[in-house]
């Protein structure tokens, strides 16, 4: 089984963004580098089915600058077996339209039978890249997922539905399925998966790219919250809470 992993380089979750001085972009100077969290767990199910098969390929798969092959040689060092990095320094710029479609183009000479992605990138926390990336290749989709099963060219896959009903679906291969926490436990990279890492190849391509629907004209962030009051201690405190929780933030 050949299957294409989509991986995006993004900030550190408990990263402290900072507005760069163009105000259309974060200030990248204290910016720590990641793997997506939930393209690791697209990174791990393919794993886990080509150990089960016996046999296969894992190709990662990235639209980022230069710096991402730091990343991508981590997803090399935890068991994928080679990298293909669009090389772009203005990726973190293009929206889902464009991503999706330089990710596509990439994807469609490889024959895989299987496409994974995590079910959003934590920076934009759009989700749209997977939907899209299926709609490109002409191949079905399921979001979300939280199990997966692959036998007889037939993926059997398990989302979270409406009311936390749990959603069970057959896909036929080829498929692009996009992962959410509670997959599976991505595995750390071993020391021989490290060393190995550095023999692996890391493709660099020139991505094919399209027109975006979507500019960033500005930047902010968010409003300080005000702070936070204490109105007593102890169970003496309670009725003025309730007073306060009913008359002044009106959530009683």
């Amino acid at each position: 089984m050949k299957i294409a992993v989509c991986v995006k380089r993004v900030p550190a979750t408990d990263t402290r963004i900072k507005v760069g001085g163009d105000g259309q972009s974060i200030d990248t100077a204290q910016v720590e580098w990641i793997v997506n969290p939930y393209d690791e767990f697209a990174l791990e199910a393919a794993i886990q089915l080509r150990e089960a098969a016996g046999e296969g390929e894992v190709t990662v798969v990235c639209l980022g600058p230069a710096e991402a092959t730091s990343e991508l040689r981590k997803c090399l060092a935890v068991g994928a077996d080679k990298a293909i990095l669009l090389k772009d320094p203005e990726a973190a710029s293009h929206d889902a339209q464009v991503t999706a479609g330089a990710l596509a183009a990439a994807i469609e000479g490889l024959g895989v039978d299987l496409v994974l992605c995590g079910k959003l990138a934590v920076d934009r926390d759009q989700g749209q890249v997977g939907v899209l990336l299926a709609a490109r290749l002409g191949l079905p989709c399921v979001t979300e997922i939280k199990a997966l099963a692959v036998a007889d060219g037939m993926a059997t896959v398990e989302r979270s539905g409406d009311g936390g009903n749990r959603e069970k679906f057959e896909v036929t291969l080829p498929a692009v399925l996009t992962c959410d926490k509670g997959l599976n436990e991505p595995r750390y990279a071993s020391m021989k998966g490290i060393m190995q890492a550095k023999k692996k190849p890391i493709d660099e391509v020139e991505p094919q790219l399209g027109s975006g629907l979507l500019d960033v004209k500005s930047l902010e962030l968010p409003p300080e919250r005000a702070a936070g009051k204490i109105v007593g201690e102890g169970v003496a405190a309670v009725d003025e809470l309730v007073r306060q929780l009913h008359e002044e933030a009106k959530v009683l």
